[in-house]
């Protein structure tokens, strides 16, 4: 009697997955820019526990004198995990067509990414978005000035951050390009323009995304933001849609974050004139 398997039987009843790094497949996600991965989690109740110690002060002693012992507080962040995916079908014809596959790939890939920045900015449920959080730095308003926002990178940086970043959303950047350096004055606050490959603001890369809604803007450490990120998965089948004569494509990223210390992020939002 014969047996069936995967090695012995033809490569349609066993299709493939082909898996991609998600640096080369999403390399503008939020998640892979702002926050330091740790490792990949496949499931939805499996989490990935990330160990990290609340220091205890360091003392001044005295020559001949007993050190007093030290306490400090063996913690963990747990980061669980979702799924991201896109289902399409199209029909054999339209797949065969010249620029057809590419374009579909772009076309998922934009919605991978617009979907992961959502939620790692905005999701209300675990892994919850940063500005979700409870306990991060709250700098208020940004008005006339950029007083509040230095305000704040030092507030963060008192607590032991050190910020890698600013995101902004597009309203908020914004208003603070058209920020004056004088009453009646028409020269911007923060210069005519910036090299659009690398804007920085107060000397710390700037993201802008639509992620971030009205006028927000964070201030992040990606130290302190610690994330699971597996490969993007894509898989094609021409079976699931035989009756149709049509071919299925299928991309899936599973992803997870959590924050080990809020203080060290702040949230700001931006005066509208």
């Amino acid at each position: 009697m014969s047996t069936h398997t995967t090695s012995t039987s033809a490569t349609a009843w066993s299709p493939d997955i082909s898996t991609f790094n998600p640096g080369d497949v999403v390399p503008d996600a939020l998640l892979l820019r702002h926050a330091t991965v740790l490792g990949q989690i496949e499931g939805d109740e499996p989490s990935l526990r990330v160990a990290f110690v609340d220091d205890d002060e360091a003392e001044i002693v005295a020559e001949g004198t007993a050190f007093d012992e030290a306490e400090p507080t063996l913690t963990e962040t747990v980061v669980n995990t979702i799924k991201i995916g896109q289902l399409l079908r199209v029909s054999r014809e339209q797949y065969k067509q010249a620029g057809t596959s590419s374009e579909l790939a772009r076309s998922v890939q934009r919605s991978v990414i617009k979907k992961a920045d959502a939620l790692f900015i905005t999701n209300a449920t675990a892994p919850t978005g940063i500005t979700e959080v409870v306990g991060l730095e709250d700098g208020g308003e940004v008005t006339d000035s950029l007083d509040a926002l230095i305000d704040l990178v030092a507030t963060v940086e008192a607590n032991g951050s050190n910020p890698s970043g600013i995101l902004l959303s597009p309203k908020a950047w914004a208003e603070i390009r058209q920020l004056k350096t004088a009453e009646g004055s028409n020269a911007s606050l923060v210069g005519a323009g910036v090299d659009d490959a690398a804007p920085y603001l107060l000397g710390l890369p700037l993201t802008v995304t639509a992620a971030l809604t009205g006028t927000e803007g964070l201030i992040i450490d990606r130290s302190a933001v610690v994330a699971a990120a597996g490969a993007v998965l894509v898989a094609r089948s021409e079976h699931r849609y035989f009756d149709t004569d049509s071919i299925g494509l299928r991309a899936s990223w599973r992803i997870g974050w959590n924050i080990t210390r809020p203080n060290r992020i702040g949230k700001f939002t931006v005066a509208t004139e």
